[in-house]
């Protein structure tokens, strides 16, 4: 009795460490994320210069990723491909960066294609803006409104008679 209670006992605990094993490994499993709009090569051979209009190109490739904010001449159709492993941060293993540029005429003027070796990483400046003012903690912040309130029933107070009224033309 007690060799088959041993038997079962141990069988569960060996079940218990490889669901556990097995869970955590899939848990750790490398995530692949495609995010954007890459138009297909085919689709993409389509555009010639000096042959399509805007709308033709929203027909053929559609809607565009980001678009020039001054003169809207330039549309970019751009993707990222990532790769996460478990928490860490993602890692961007493919970038495509598609431009149709635009002529004076609405015509397309120009397609050409920028991958990931044309990036470059900047750092940005960490520096804060100074402000004019105390620096009150939030405890400063809830004293120093006490009082501050009417009592249920108290008429406002009258305006100082001696300062100009700011309602007056």
């Amino acid at each position: 009795m007690k060799a088959s209670r041993f038997i079962t006992s141990t069988r569960l605990s060996v079940l218990a460490v490889v669901c556990v094993a097995a869970l955590s490994t899939a848990s750790c499993s490398t995530r692949l994320d495609t995010r954007g709009n890459l138009p297909d090569p085919e689709r993409l051979a389509e555009i010639k210069p000096g042959d399509q209009t805007r709308d033709d190109v929203v027909d053929i490739l559609g809607s565009p990723s980001s678009v020039t904010p001054f003169g809207s001449n330039t549309w970019y159709y751009i993707s990222n491909r990532t790769e996460t492993f478990a928490f860490f941060a993602p890692e961007v293993i493919d970038r495509h960066i598609v431009m149709v540029k635009f002529g004076a005429d609405g015509k397309v003027a120009e397609v050409d294609t920028i991958g990931l070796e044309a990036g470059r990483k900047i750092q940005p400046v960490e520096r804060t803006t100074p402000t004019h003012g105390n620096q009150i903690t939030a405890i400063e912040q809830l004293i120093g409104n006490l009082g501050r309130f009417k009592k249920k029933g108290q008429k406002p107070s009258e305006p100082d008679p001696n300062l100009p009224d700011p309602y007056s033309p």
